[in-house]
């Protein structure tokens, strides 16, 4: 839940937002979204963990010439879906840090692949955006939970599991809705 004792100037960019297990809105229900800039002007994230089931060599061959063919791809959210951005990050834990790459191009993507074999890269189709005031409505009626980048649990889980896992560990009630079947029937 939002905490109303939270700095609202404070920087969310670089947060996870968790969609509340009542947020119901189809592009966002269930999501993870890694929140990549936050201003007075707006938001811009991209969601991470709606898999597309594809890899980037399924939508041009330019990714395979530059060897990011078998990077997956994710729905960012529901802004300019034709647009691909690439991302990749990786934990440093000596220095407790989670460092991210937003935005790439191609080669420089390519190069930093080489640089650093440790990085986890995704590609995403379309982006998550907040108009001036929106996301601080949304926070305010609890549409999010905020929590820091757990960058593990990002590179290591996926889909549903990914935001249950997250939001059990940030509010453990929150989990057990978050585990509770849309239909129950299928209990």
């Amino acid at each position: 839940m939002y905490d109303e004792t939270h700095d609202e100037s404070q920087a969310l960019a670089g947060s996870l937002l968790l969609a509340h297990p009542q947020l119901k809105d189809p592009n966002f229900a269930s999501s993870v979204v890694l929140l990549t800039q936050h201003e007075d002007a707006g938001s811009l994230g991209v969601v991470l963990n709606q898999s597309t089931g594809k890899r980037l060599e399924e939508l041009s061959s330019e990714f395979s010439d530059c060897g990011l063919g078998d990077v997956p791809v994710y729905v960012g959210g529901p802004v300019a879906q034709n647009q691909i951005i690439l991302a990749a990050w990786k934990l440093i834990p000596e220095q407790g840090q989670f460092q991210l790459y937003f935005g790439m191009e191609p080669l420089v993507a390519q190069s930093k692949r080489e640089a650093d074999p440790e990085l986890v890269f995704r590609a995403f189709k379309g982006y998550s955006g907040w108009s001036e005031g929106q996301l601080m409505g949304e926070l305010e009626s609890n549409a999010w939970v905020v929590t820091d980048v757990d960058a593990e649990s990002i590179s290591e889980r996926d889909g549903p599991d990914l935001w249950r896992h997250l939001i059990t560990e940030v509010n453990p009630e929150l989990g057990l809705s978050a585990s509770v079947p849309e239909d129950p029937g299928s209990n």
